[in-house]
């Protein structure tokens, strides 16, 4: 296994073990996260992205494969699976993860995974008609980023 390969085995060990500081210390100073939920987090950002799910989640199970690197980039494929806070409901994600890599550092990490079927899962029949809207990815993005504005402030002060 090479060094990058081993850096994002060490990110998934650190998160299925609540280890928000090693994860943190796995990205570049300027590092930039996007997910469906998270757009252009820069590093400071993705880094209390990660503190806060880490410290809310009261259940998350996690599972990694098919971690693959080059000198440049890699991948990674993980299922999160947790109760959604906000509506008490289960929710199975399966996540592909992209890696690009600078001196041993993540500098992009970007997390695809189907919105409508999270939506479906975490927010029940809200989610089974909306999920699909721009309209619904747009609110759950805004509320997103307002948490994480206020534990940033919150952590800062």
């Amino acid at each position: 296994m090479n060094q990058n390969s081993e850096l994002i085995k060490t990110f998934y060990i650190a998160f299925k073990s609540g280890d928000y500081k090693t994860m943190q210390n796995c990205y570049a100073d300027n590092a930039v996260f996007n997910d469906e939920v998270f757009k252009g987090l820069n590093s400071a950002q993705v880094r209390c992205m990660w503190e806060m799910l880490l410290k809310r989640s009261k259940d998350l199970n996690l599972e990694f494969k098919n971690i693959k690197a080059d000198e440049f980039r890699g991948s990674a494929e993980w299922i999160a699976t947790y109760t959604f806070s906000a509506t008490k409901q289960k929710v199975v994600n399966n996540i592909s993860a992209y890696f690009e890599f600078e001196n041993g550092k993540i500098l992009n990490h970007t997390d695809r995974f189907n919105f409508y079927k999270w939506a479906r899962q975490a927010l029940g029949f809200k989610g089974l008609l909306l999920g699909w809207t721009v309209f619904l990815k747009k609110k759950i993005q805004e509320k997103a980023m307002k948490n994480l504005h206020e534990f940033m402030n919150k952590s800062s002060g």
